[in-house]
């Protein structure tokens, strides 16, 4: 039998937060202003919190929904290679170097592109276009202002 264990979920990192604050699951619920049921789910990773209630839970855990973030994702293995640093690390026609240079210029790449799309996502905001990604559930229909029609 292995005695490798899987990284903690975010859920579980808002458990251990819990438990640390010694905050019973009712409480911690109660200040956020969700069911007990609700954040029994996030906690055991069945349910994903939005950003708005991640940010309130980390609020009452005294601490920063960035925080947690970054602690659940610092313990999650790296990841093996895409498969477009495979092809390059396959490629007979580059030399070592060449190989060294396009992956970190990928890596970056793609590092810069994974980060804007979490500060869009934030803010509400495609990052790459700038386009609003509210679903407008809650908004006024689009015309006029008041939302009476165009």
């Amino acid at each position: 039998m292995s005695d490798r264990r899987t990284p903690p979920t975010l859920g579980e990192i808002i458990r251990q937060q819990r438990e640390l604050a010694e905050l019973p699951m009712r409480q911690l619920a109660a200040m956020v202003g969700i069911s007990g049921p609700y954040l029994s789910q996030i906690e055991r990773g069945l349910r994903a919190p939005s950003e708005h209630v991640l940010g309130a839970i980390a609020k009452s855990l005294q601490t920063s929904s960035e925080a947690l973030q970054t602690q659940a994702e610092a313990l999650v293995p790296p990841a093996a290679p895409s498969d477009v640093v495979a092809a390059i690390e396959r490629d007979p026609d580059l030399t070592a170097r060449q190989r060294q240079a396009l992956v970190e210029v990928y890596t970056a790449l793609t590092e810069t592109t994974i980060a804007r799309r979490r500060r869009g996502r934030a803010r509400g905001t495609d990052a790459d276009t700038g386009a609003d990604t509210d679903t407008g559930a809650d908004t006024e229909e689009p015309g006029t202002e008041d939302g009476s029609g165009p």
